[in-house]
């Protein structure tokens, strides 16, 4: 099972940040590959979504489980689709000087393991252009950071 992790300094509030990444119906507005969102059931603490990722013709859609502990953590359960397995994990923790820090872990198998060692030479570069996906839309959501907070900052591992 591959693992990859990074956490991010950014200068926005957990809340504001655990609201972008609850917000899956909006998805297909900036996450790279994701053509399609459909939300069947959403509560405070829990959400059932399908998410239709595509690659030029190839078209695959997962199914996840995502468990909300507001503007804490989003943990992400997999329930179908073309992996063996896939979980992840967004934790948010208030920053001393304001904005957040945030933990993100994402751990996945796939099925085909020919299509785990060709995947497996691009899915840092993918992880990487997501999160920083993400980082740009807060900017355009919640304005961009001030001077003071900077940017970000980050750290990543990741294994297979």
């Amino acid at each position: 099972m591959a693992r990859i992790a990074e956490t991010r300094h950014l200068a926005w509030s957990p809340e504001q940040m655990f609201d972008l990444v609850a917000d899956v119906k909006r998805y297909g507005e900036f996450l790279p590959w994701v053509v399609a969102t459909r939300v069947r059931s959403d509560s405070e603490t829990e959400m059932v979504a399908d998410v239709m990722v595509g690659f030029s013709a190839l078209r695959e859609k997962f199914t996840s489980r995502v468990h909300k502990a507001r503007a804490q953590a989003i943990t992400v359960e997999y329930l179908d689709g073309p992996m063996k397995s896939l979980s992840n994990s967004w934790h948010f923790h208030p920053d001393e000087g304001g904005g957040c820090r945030i933990d993100f872990v994402c751990e996945f198998a796939f099925r085909n393991a020919l299509f785990e060692r060709l995947a497996g030479q691009y899915l840092d570069r993918a992880f990487r252009k997501m999160v920083k996906a993400f980082e740009t839309r807060a900017a355009r959501i919640y304005g961009a950071p001030s001077p003071a907070l900077g940017n970000s900052s980050s750290s990543a591992t990741s294994a297979a």
